[in-house]
């Protein structure tokens, strides 16, 4: 059985930071291209993220490009969403998930097939 954990996230001063971690099972992980989303109250899923199944190609949403970093350790089988500079509009619940390797670059959530629980982010002004 698959699965994807998110852990790391909580309650964060704007201009803090906030490391979010993504450990997976079930799965060939270092086949899989990872992705992060977040979604706010009352608004659609939106993509943050995503990296490449070698780690060699990264893609970010133009409203975090250059305070985010996503990372992955194959050999932990972990993804991780660096997260500096926050802002109050960062506040969402943050999901990881899984794509097939074709996907490198996928903003798009219905080309995730597995989904983590999510971790709740909330940046206070």
């Amino acid at each position: 059985q698959v699965q994807l954990v998110e852990s790391g996230g909580g309650l964060v001063q704007a201009g803090g930071s906030l490391r979010l971690s993504c450990a997976a099972s079930g799965l060939t992980f270092s086949t899989y291209n990872m992705g992060w989303f977040r979604q706010a109250p009352g608004k659609e899923r939106e993509f943050v993220g995503t990296i490449s199944w070698s780690g060699g190609t990264t893609d970010y949403a133009d409203s975090v490009k250059g305070r985010f970093t996503i990372s992955r350790d194959n050999a932990k089988n972990s993804a991780y969403l660096e997260m500096n500079s926050l802002k109050p509009e960062d506040t969402a619940v943050y999901y990881c998930a899984a794509a097939s390797k074709y996907y490198i670059g996928s903003q798009l959530p219905r080309q995730y097939v597995h989904w983590g629980q999510g971790t709740q982010v909330t940046v206070s002004s």
